[in-house]
């Protein structure tokens, strides 16, 4: 299992081997370099998701990766990546955090 750190959530998120193999498998364009987002947003369809996005221009004509981080609160105080994926345009969810 890796542990990746993120600034936003300000802790370790897991990226475990059977969650990296389903993303590599799925979506083989995205790992490892696709891991810094310009916008978060927190799930409006899961409670304790968080959902991380960047565009790229070089990604199948213009896609945003997503990262869906799952966050359990304290005392378990865990947050892990569950899935990632590729979308044309992003739609729900509230903004909390957009890169300057």
């Amino acid at each position: 299992m890796a542990l990746i750190r993120c600034p936003y959530l300000d802790a370790h998120v897991e990226l475990s081997e059977t969650r990296e193999l389903h993303i590599a498998e799925s979506h083989p364009d995205l790992l490892p370099e696709h891991r810094e987002p310009e916008v978060v947003r927190r799930s409006t369809r899961f409670a304790g998701a968080w959902l991380f996005s960047r565009w790229y221009d070089a990604i199948r004509d213009g896609k945003h990766v997503v990262v869906v981080i799952v966050s359990e609160p304290p005392p378990a105080d865990r947050h892990w990546v569950i899935t990632a994926y590729l979308a044309r345009r992003l739609s729900g969810g509230e903004v909390t955090w957009k890169r300057g």
